[in-house]
């Protein structure tokens, strides 16, 4: 089991995001059969298999084992992942276009910019589990507070300044002279993001002080 699947099929976005069929998926996070679900969601078995049917054809649940129970065989399933993303590619004719915009302070630049990451991840991943190997990658989560609206402006201008030095000493662009080795680098994607952070209601910070208690 994954513990992300981008979806990438039109189809299998659809059938994903039907109410029913997303609690299933939740469901089936540990393996279960259509009687077990039946009873965890409150819905005839008959149902449940219809459900169950529609995944996974589109490849979202997967067959664990087949269970022989007198004349009947009970198949045990599971979810392919943890959790699921749809990427736009599911969208292709009306997805965001990171070249449309090209502006480092428009908000829909960054909303194109991590769209175009999900569906470019969500290939990566798929590839090297295929191939059954580690995908190399590297991330940065944090939190800043700025003072001002000038304190956030100098840092970005400061951050992007630190940035470019840095691709230009280990950006490699291609060879310098017949000396070069024929190797060709791997081209890698460097996306850092900048926005406020959403705001937490008083209802949110009560009960996350009370998971803490």
């Amino acid at each position: 089991m994954l513990d992300i699947e981008v979806i990438e099929d039109p189809a299998a976005a659809e059938a994903s995001l039907d109410p029913i069929r997303t609690r299933i998926l939740r469901e089936l996070a540990e393996p279960g059969s259509a009687t077990q679900l039946a009873a965890r969601v409150g819905l005839p078995r008959q149902k449940v298999n219809y459900h169950l049917k529609a995944l996974e054809r589109h490849g979202l649940v997967e067959l664990v084992e087949e269970r022989r129970r007198g004349n009947v065989t009970e198949r045990v399933l599971r979810a392919t992942a943890a959790s699921y993303l749809i990427s736009p590619a599911a969208l292709a004719s009306v997805a965001p276009d990171p070249h449309r915009f090209s502006d480092r302070f428009s908000a829909f630049w960054l909303l194109a910019l991590a769209g175009r990451m999900v569906q470019e991840m969500g290939q990566l991943i798929a590839g090297a589990a295929a191939a059954r190997q580690k995908l190399a990658t590297f991330a940065i989560d944090g939190e800043v507070t700025f003072r001002s609206a000038a304190d956030r402006a100098a840092f970005a201008e400061e951050l992007g300044a630190a940035v470019a030095g840095l691709v230009e000493k280990y950006h490699d662009g291609g060879a310098r002279g017949p000396a070069a080795s024929p190797a060709a680098g791997r081209k890698h994607r460097l996306v850092i993001a900048l926005h406020p952070a959403l705001k937490t209601s008083p209802q949110t910070l009560k009960a996350k002080e009370q998971d803490h208690n």
